[in-house]
């Protein structure tokens, strides 16, 4: 890492940071970044000098160490310090990632806070202005060719290239799997179907199409096209996520093609990230009808894999309520498939998703209880429950009351799912 001071700032080239995801209560940067720390803020830059972090200086936020994080797609996320031992118990994570769409809010003091974000943004857009008017005669080589990629990539051209990204993917992902966290969604998205086998009616985040899968020739070219997305930044990802909403629906033959080239031509092997990942969601029906051979060839791929199965709830009524089509003894058999397959793929580990809000009925409370601590002798920690308010009831006491209640008699690891977009 080398230092340069100018005038009342300081620029960071190429500093070093973790290379594996860790949960710690401070922040924490990883793969390889460049910085400039001014009075106000510490800005922090991917390999393209496109700003990803901002930091405030000067603790005018809520709680000090916390910042803003900018994704590929170009939104921001707003990460909040604000208690971590409750944080931690509510997401897994120490800080809550706080993101933009309202639907994420499980308390009504865990919001993105908008107006630290203007102020940071404003802040950044007048200190590139004043890059442009900086001398660059006696800057080393790499300083100039740094803050020439720095001021190149102002807000408006940082909006284009997330219009770009969404172009490649033929679309938007409307949600990554909640088991993202763990890599802090820091993925590369790799569609290999679109639409859903249900399209349940409760769903605010269903595309309202047919279960279609993609050719092997649109894999290969998404894939050729995200690289160039991501272009130098790409030596920081370690892990992909096969969307969209029931990737393990594709079947075997097509999930690891897809898995095989983007960690190919993704060059993950040499990553400046250790331990690479793969996420895909999965349904009631697609985890039921899977082979051995498909979970065969995922356990032996070079990821440890993350399927996370909508299941929602294994109470008949609520069910019909939900409008999802499938029966309760259904979600019985994959939660039972999902032990089983936890217990025997050292690789893989698959997850489950239900409800919760008020107005439901207490046998559909019961029904989690009964398949979260009734089918288990003991505490396991392989194999996460989420917990998903319904839209309409966020942000409630008694919907954290509910969660604590089910999360403290659970012998799974559980934890509210918060929606994140790319």
């Amino acid at each position: 890492m080398e230092t340069y001071q100018y005038d009342d700032f300081s620029i960071n080239i190429n500093r070093r940071g973790a290379n594996r995801f860790t949960k710690v209560s401070y922040p924490i940067r990883y793969g390889r970044f460049s910085e400039i720390n001014t009075r106000d803020y510490i800005f922090q830059f991917n390999l393209n000098g496109e700003i990803k972090y901002i930091q405030d200086n000067k603790q005018r936020w809520q709680f000090p160490g916390e910042w803003l994080k900018r994704t590929v797609s170009d939104e921001w996320t707003y990460y909040s310090a604000a208690g971590y031992g409750g944080t931690y118990s509510f997401i897994g994570e120490y800080y809550l990632p706080c993101f933009s769409q309202p639907q994420n809010a499980i308390s009504s003091t865990y919001i993105f806070d908008q107006s630290a974000a203007d102020h940071a943004l404003s802040s950044f857009e007048k200190f590139l202005e004043k890059l442009k008017t900086l001398s660059s005669d006696k800057m080393p080589r790499e300083v100039k060719k740094f803050l020439k990629c720095v001021t190149d990539n102002d807000l408006d051209i940082l909006k284009r290239k997330g219009s770009e990204f969404h172009s490649v993917i033929n679309g938007r992902i409307t949600v990554l799997p909640p088991d993202s966290r763990h890599v802090d969604y820091e993925v590369i998205p790799v569609i290999v179907a679109d639409g859903c086998l249900y399209n349940c009616g409760f769903c605010s985040i269903k595309t309202g199409k047919d279960f279609v899968l993609r050719t092997r020739q649109e894999i290969i070219k998404q894939i050729k096209n995200l690289k160039k997305i991501y272009k130098d930044d790409i030596c920081n990802y370690n892990s992909v996520f096969l969307g969209m909403h029931d990737a393990l629906n594709a079947g075997r033959e097509l999930i690891e093609f897809s898995a095989e080239n983007a960690y190919q031509i993704f060059k993950i092997e040499h990553s400046n990230m250790k331990n690479p990942k793969l996420f895909l969601f999965g349904s009631v029906d697609s985890l039921l009808d899977a082979s051995e051979d498909l979970f065969e060839s995922i356990n032996k791929m070079p990821f440890y894999t993350y399927i996370n199965i909508g299941m929602e709830s294994a109470d008949p009524k609520t069910l019909a309520l939900l409008k999802k089509p499938v029966s309760a003894k259904k979600v019985e058999r994959s939660f039972d498939r999902m032990l089983d397959i936890n217990k025997r793929y050292g690789n893989i580990e698959i997850t489950a998703n239900f409800v919760i809000g008020e107005g439901l009925s207490g046998a559909h409370f019961d029904s989690i209880s009964n398949l979260t601590a009734g089918r288990l002798d003991h505490f396991f920690s392989k194999g996460c429950i989420y917990l998903s308010p319904l839209s309409c009831d966020r942000s409630t006491k008694d919907l954290q009351r509910k969660f604590v209640e089910l999360k403290n008699i659970s012998r799974l690891p559980t934890f509210v799912y918060l929606i994140q977009r790319l």
